[in-house]
């Protein structure tokens, strides 16, 4: 299926929608009387992993058969979504990789990963890449990219329709949980969240950033997706562990201790920086006795 104005079939994609919720006994949060329930996103599809399927699904069937170009680092998760989505459906993609430099180097194993899938990288220099939302850079990129009539995937795919894709996240889970949190990088699974759970629970977003900024692009995501705020949902800033791709032995060992704890495999980036902040915030008195807590697992380790 490559023709243009082709919409792609996700629904041969077999998604597993909704995705299970599932009881998780842990006595550190017992001990302070909340419950914890774990929101298996990472069950969705075996390669397009948890919130990457609710931002990508509708931006594929936007595509309609066009190239789709998207953006992201070298261990960009979004990015090998991006690109096995491509496989797939049969879309060409290209992605747009922060760092010129990085093409003279041996492909690591994330963007060889990309390429096997049929992505065409572009490597641009770290100057341009900031600019990549100014239109007149991102024309001058998809020009040299051969690709002026693309779709185009911001990095991280949170875009208005990342952020309506998400709001399904936010209804399969109205009525189940007090408080719902979810690590964020772009903040577009957050407004979607939030968007969709409905009054009486609240979004909780643990940014794996630092720099204090996503609040307002959590603001501005709902505003292009929903024309204005919706939604109960704040942001925890303190997890961040030193910021992007950033962790500490300490983390490790949490990431490690709740895999034996609860038998899943816990992401070390996003996943693992969120359920930490759950079990301090628990120990911390944050959350009232009787409140039962939702962790969004949005992502799995990767396997190079």
């Amino acid at each position: 299926m490559t023709s243009r104005d082709a919409v792609p079939d996700l629904a041969a994609l077999r998604p597993l929608l909704p995705s299970p919720l599932c009881e998780s006994a842990d006595g550190r949060l017992e001990r302070r009387g909340v419950r914890l329930l774990l929101k298996r996103d990472d069950l969705i599809h075996p390669e397009l992993i948890g919130n990457k399927w609710r931002k990508l699904a509708p931006n594929l069937t936007a595509a309609a058969g066009r190239t789709v170009v998207t953006f992201g680092g070298a261990y960009s998760n979004h990015l090998r979504a991006t690109a096995a989505a491509g496989r797939l459906l049969g879309l060409p993609t290209v992605g747009v990789v922060r760092g010129q430099e990085l093409a003279e180097r041996p492909l690591n194993p994330s963007l060889a990963r990309c390429v096997a899938d049929g992505m065409r990288l572009h490597f641009v220099d770290r100057s341009t890449y900031r600019r990549k939302s100014e239109p007149s850079t991102l024309a001058a990129v998809l020009r040299a990219a051969g690709a002026q009539d693309a779709h185009v995937v911001p990095e991280g795919g949170s875009n208005a329709l990342a952020v309506q894709g998400c709001r399904a996240l936010g209804e399969e889970l109205r009525g189940r949980a007090d408080v719902v949190a979810v690590a964020c990088g772009t903040g577009g699974t957050l407004a979607g969240l939030a968007a969709g759970l409905g009054p009486g629970a609240r979004a909780l977003g643990v940014p794996v950033l630092k720099g204090g900024f996503l609040g307002a692009e959590v603001r501005a995501l709902q505003s292009a997706a929903f024309g204005g705020p919706r939604g109960d949902w704040s942001l925890e800033e303190r997890f961040h562990f030193g910021g992007y791709a950033r962790t500490t032995p300490a983390l490790k060992s949490f990431a490690a201790d709740f895999e034996d704890r609860h038998g899943i495999p816990v992401e070390r980036l996003y996943v693992a920086k969120m359920l930490y902040a759950l079990v301090a915030l628990a120990e911390e008195g944050a959350f009232a006795r009787g409140t039962t807590v939702a962790a969004v697992v949005t992502g799995a380790p990767f396997t190079g």
